[in-house]
């Protein structure tokens, strides 16, 4: 960068965009990071500090920060057919493709793939689809989602009163019709002298009583993350989905699997869902799909439901609803060559050869005095800190612990992500064991600060 834009930078005001999900404390005192370029697992900014981008973005740039292949793709494609739409039966020829490689690579055998911009948008989606096969069924009562409380779901209105969190009600959310079941979290929620077989069973047998009090001739339809990601990496207890699988299908209720962060590898298997034994009859996916390098996002439907959602569809002459960029050339073209890297250039193979040294270095954290769990799979990871680690008790809000050593690493280099009590990391597939040592070591040394610094 040169000197002369180097210096604008110090004279512009940096506050003109309203941030979300943003602690404003941090930003009113600190201001943004404001950032120009990337490079492998790194980011710089405008004063060209360099930073460990330790979670990918946000879960999604797995293929680093400037993948030469994808950006030549984007580039190509740019000159060919930059946009269009997927209505009126007219679609790309590289979205007709990536539907192809999605079905092919899904759990499924046969299936069809409806598009969208983006995670919250494709769980939207799915909801309206769900409520249109069971009204065109003769099931219009059937409009009640299942969720479980800590998942995330997004950030529309029917997305957000799917998400199990509290900041919700700042909206006046959830809206009447959307239930939470349990946390599948058994180290915080197990209870004492509780086997992890007893608590699955506890659940199992929860949800059943949920299903039978709201009516089970009212639900639409249950959606899980195979792990709750931006619930604080929180992989479900043992058993878990084969736990409630039959449940589900005892009373006839589709369960979906909400992939938008495990699918494409991030647990070290292309889809969560198989990797914990889900059975999902559908799968919403996003962020890794196309690398980071593109917004989209996508719902692949299985068998049963893409032929009943094709039968109900010529019923009433159409699916009403769609979006203008969904399916859009220029992003199936990224998203193709995206799922090229992930296979044929080892990002996969190399989830798989690394997450050993991740996960050691990771359970490391959990010896410190104030690590409750240190928790994961793939590459994906929490720490979660408390005050006492035999009671569990959680460190007093108001010291702030997560945000300042998300703070105090950012300083030293490393992007982690503060999530309530715990510290998140999720970095791209590309990463190395040298690079997660630089990680921990920075962490380690951060988390040492800080404690120091409130007096614990």
């Amino acid at each position: 960068m040169n000197q002369q834009f180097k210096n604008s930078w110090e004279q512009r005001d940096m506050n003109s965009v309203f941030h979300g999900f943003t602690d404003m404390g941090t930003l009113n005192s600190k201001g943004p990071v404001v950032l120009t370029h990337g490079d492998g697992i790194r980011v710089y900014d405008v004063h060209g500090k360099s930073y460990i981008d330790a979670n990918s973005g946000l879960w999604n740039n797995v293929a680093g920060f400037n993948h030469q292949g994808i950006i030549d793709t984007l580039c190509e494609q740019a000159q060919k057919f930059p946009g269009y739409h997927s209505f009126f039966g007219r679609i790309a020829d590289t979205t007709v493709a990536l539907s192809e490689k999605l079905v092919d690579l899904s759990p499924f055998e046969e299936g069809k793939v409806y598009y969208t911009n983006s995670g919250s948008e494709a769980n939207d989606s799915m909801v309206k689809m769900l409520w249109m096969l069971h009204r065109r069924n003769g099931q219009p009562q059937r409009r009640k989602i299942i969720t479980r409380w800590n998942a995330y779901h997004g950030v529309t209105v029917v997305t957000a009163s799917m998400t199990g969190k509290a900041y919700n009600e700042e909206f006046g959310l959830p809206l009447p019709g959307f239930f939470h079941a349990d946390c599948p979290h058994y180290w915080r929620y197990g209870q004492e002298g509780e086997s992890e077989a007893e608590f699955v069973q506890r659940l199992a047998c929860n949800l059943e009583e949920l299903i039978i009090k709201e009516g089970p001739d009212t639900i639409a339809g249950m959606f899980a993350e195979p792990v709750q990601g931006a619930g604080g990496v929180i992989p479900p207890a043992e058993g878990y989905f084969e736990a409630i699988r039959p449940i589900l299908r005892k009373y006839g209720i589709p369960l979906i699997a909400d992939e938008v962060i495990c699918g494409f590898g991030r647990t070290g298997a292309m889809w969560g869902s198989v990797k914990y034994n889900m059975e999902p009859d559908a799968i919403v996916a996003s962020k890794c799909i196309t690398a980071g390098y593109f917004p989209m996002g996508a719902i692949i439907l299985g068998k049963e439901l893409s032929e009943e959602m094709i039968r109900v569809s010529e019923e009433a002459e159409e699916f009403p609803h769609g979006f203008t960029a969904g399916g859009n050339p220029l992003g199936s073209a990224v998203a193709l060559k995206s799922l090229e890297v992930l296979e044929d250039e080892g990002l996969l193979d190399n989830v798989n050869k690394v997450s050993p040294r991740f996960m050691e270095r990771l359970h490391k954290l959990a010896e410190h005095k104030y690590a409750g769990e240190a928790r994961g799979v793939g590459l994906m990871g929490a720490v979660e800190l408390v005050a006492n680690k035999d009671t569990k008790e959680a460190l007093p809000s108001d010291l702030q612990v997560s945000e300042r050593i998300a703070n105090k690493a950012l300083e030293k280099g490393l992007i982690c992500r503060p999530l309530g009590p715990a510290i998140v990391l999720g970095p791209p597939f590309i990463i190395t064991e040298h690079e997660i040592d630089q990680v921990f070591d920075i962490l380690e040394e951060t988390m040492e600060e800080v404690f120091a610094d409130v007096g614990l």
